[in-house]
């Protein structure tokens, strides 16, 4: 039976040989997509959130714009109905490339989550699902939007990923 030689990975600077010195800021390379911001340009956030995390975002953020619209415009349905869009939008732009159709399946959920606090429903658990479901039936055009309008930005920005690879590829 032949035995393979096994060899250590390279973790590090072997001993006796000095570590070359760091290059300077502008001798390093940029990766080959990346852009080089225009001098005194601002750099805008580029957060890039996991499936789960663009969920996480997209229903805190409703549920808080739910109690903030409550609190500020007595549960003004249609401000929270025009909340709703940019938030759709930010989750299906700050998810990343791997996960982008999580964002239209979490925008619904999210907008009856963060439509508890808004709803009126008096008698318990009972009038506040009642309320609740008035709520979805009478805003069902804010809702199909926002949805659509992830859904929109999801395709292209999975047309342009596949795209991408395959001129890789």
């Amino acid at each position: 039976m032949e035995q393979h030689r096994t060899h250590r990975p390279n973790d590090g600077p072997r001993r006796g040989v000095p570590s070359s010195p760091p290059l300077p800021a502008q001798a390093r390379r940029r990766p080959a997509g990346e852009r080089r911001p225009a001098p005194g340009a601002r750099h805008l956030p580029n957060p890039r959130l996991t499936g789960l995390g663009s969920g996480l975002f997209c229903l805190a953020a409703m549920f808080l714009l739910g109690c903030l619209d409550e609190l500020l415009f007595g549960a003004s349905l249609a401000v929270y109905g025009v909340l709703f869009l940019p938030v759709c939008v930010l989750t299906a732009l700050w998810v990343r490339a791997g996960d982008v159709v999580s964002a239209p399946v979490v925008a619904p959920i999210a907008f009856a989550v963060g439509l508890l606090p808004v709803t009126e429903g008096g008698g318990g658990l009972p009038g506040r699902l009642m309320g609740l479901v008035t709520g979805l039936a009478t805003q069902a055009g804010w809702l199909y939007g926002g949805t659509l309008a992830a859904t929109v930005i999801v395709l292209l920005r999975r047309v342009r990923w596949v795209r991408r690879r395959r001129r890789r590829g």
